[in-house]
């Protein structure tokens, strides 16, 4: 047991959220990371007990283009400014973890401008991968290397030099004694040299207990990179991609399948990082047909095996759709103030601080085993069950009302998280019904707390806050296509995901485009 096992996320780009310029002129530093403050407290509030947030350090642009691993952005403030934020957000009982952009860097970087002024003589030539002094670049520098995604503004690291290895390594050392972070998220861990991360497995081990390394991975077996040695934990895009398209279709085959298909990978040890969209996803609210699917979509997000996370305004139904050559509609910058009662206004906020107290406060929910209890397209059952306790959720996508006959745990009676509704258990059994569009997680009684308190039906009919306007070519829209229920096979789904890969690498390079626009 670890922190991180019993973590609820708030996804922050940094960047975005407080309204950074889109290009750094490496000037004075101006304190928008300071914004932030007030909305820790609001990050507590809808149950999160973990951030992670970036990337952070100075960059040209967008952030993956590391210009220092060691000073905060520019356009963010100073490390006494990042220093202090995570301090407060440990003082309210939040931990913090950074992106970790470990795989290439930005051309400012002072290995890459060693390069290019000494060529041959420079000690950093063998610091990147493929490095020809009788080539060229998109830039004219005379030279060429090796880039990421496509793009020269990325230079890929050469992660086999024992120099560059140890430089990261004591890049992590600093952002530990120098910030007290409580771990890292590797961006493009699914490229990374295996040897490398585990030099980085290796320095989590020795700088902090339960230091956290997750990885960002898209496709493929997920324990290559997630087991005792590499990883603590990777990115769950496949449960990502079925959570919305098993709705849209009307699918919980397509989800039950992804769920044990994925289990079978990393067993039960493992906790990965679950989440409905991020800064290079279209939001949540955007990608569902129905609207109202947001209620089942984030009741299994919170009950299914996996650490939950919540990308930064989509608790409040905000939408957000790739656009051609932008990712700005998916990184807006938001103004506290016209949030900040939104627990007790908004809807969707409402439910998700809701899910995040019983996520909080249900330990089956972050260690139980799962089991399967009903499966039909419109309506799904199945229990999270912990040292004799079995938690039950149910979900309806279907537009009208759904009863369930169950099995039920060691228990007389259960509890509506949700809606307070008590029923109690005949011959092993329960009989619920679920309203259209939505989910309950039934607690045995004697786990249920007061302090929950219900809050009775989530209506979600429509988005009340911040739209935006459809785009005609989505980056990446072949991921939204359905596998339809009976069908669904293990190649199927890592055909699925391995397009929202293909779209994120499109986006990545559309990324690195409008940089250097």
């Amino acid at each position: 047991m670890a922190w991180y096992d019993e973590a609820v996320f708030y996804h922050i780009y940094p960047l975005g959220l407080t309204g950074a310029p889109k290009k750094n002129s490496y000037g004075e530093p101006v304190h928008r990371l300071n914004t932030l403050l007030p909305w820790i407290s609001h990050i507590k509030k809808i149950g999160c007990n973990a951030i992670y947030i970036g990337p952070l350090f100075e960059s040209v642009g967008h952030g993956y283009e590391t210009t220092d691993y060691k000073k905060l952005d520019s356009r963010l403030g100073t490390n006494e400014d990042l220093a202090n934020f995570v301090a407060e957000c440990h003082n309210q009982g939040i931990r913090v973890i950074f992106d970790g952009v470990f795989n290439h860097t930005g051309r400012d970087f002072f290995a890459f401008q060693d390069i290019k002024r000494n060529r041959e003589n420079s000690a950093y030539k063998d610091w990147y991968c493929n490095v020809n002094l009788w080539g060229n670049n998109s830039f004219n520098d005379g030279f060429s290397y090796e880039n990421w995604g496509g793009y020269d503004l990325l230079a890929k690291l050469n992660q086999r030099n024992p120099a560059v290895k140890d430089y990261i390594c004591d890049v992590i050392r600093f952002w530990v004694s120098e910030f007290d972070v409580d771990g890292i998220r590797l961006d493009a861990a699914d490229v990374m040299d295996f040897e490398y991360m585990k030099a980085l497995r290796q320095v989590a081990n020795e700088v902090k207990p339960d230091f956290w390394l997750m990885g960002e991975v898209i496709h493929g077996n997920y324990s290559r990179w997630a087991n005792d040695g590499i990883l603590h934990s990777v990115t769950n895009y496949m449960l990502h991609k079925a959570l919305y398209s098993g709705h849209n279709d009307h699918n919980y085959f397509e989800i039950a399948h992804t769920i044990t298909y994925v289990g079978g990978m990393v067993g039960n040890k493992l906790n990965l990082y679950s989440f409905v969209d991020n800064h290079d996803v279209e939001r949540i609210y955007t990608k569902l047909s129905n609207k109202k699917h947001f209620v089942p979509v984030h009741v299994m997000l919170y009950t299914l095996p996996g650490i939950p996370a919540i990308y930064y305004g989509s608790e409040f139904g905000i939408e957000g759709r790739k656009e051609r050559h932008s990712d700005a509609s998916l990184r807006p910058a938001l103004n506290y103030e016209d949030y900040k009662d939104a627990v007790e206004t908004n809807p969707h906020t409402k439910l998700i601080a809701a899910l995040g107290k019983v996520h909080q406060n249900t330990p089956a929910l972050c260690y139980g085993g799962y089991k399967q209890l009903l499966l039909q397209t419109t309506h799904f059952a199945y229990a999270r069950e912990l040292d004799g306790i079995s938690v039950i959720t149910t979900v309806n996508n279907a537009d009208h009302e759904v009863s369930m006959d169950l099995p039920a745990g060691n228990t007389t009676e259960y509890v509506g998280a949700l809606t307070g509704e008590r029923v109690k258990v005949h011959g092993g059994r329960i009989q619920v019904k679920v309203e259209e569009n939505s989910g309950e997680i039934w607690l045995p009684a004697e786990i249920y707390k007061d302090s929950f308190a219900p809050i009775k039906t989530v209506k979600i009919e429509k988005a009340e806050e911040r739209k935006v306007e459809p785009v005609n070519i989505p980056v990446g829209a072949s991921a939204t296509e359905g596998v339809k229920a009976e069908k669904v096979t293990a190649e199927k789904v890592q055909e699925a995901v391995a397009k929202t890969g293909e779209g994120k690498k499109a986006n990545q390079v559309e990324k690195a485009e409008e940089t250097n626009a």
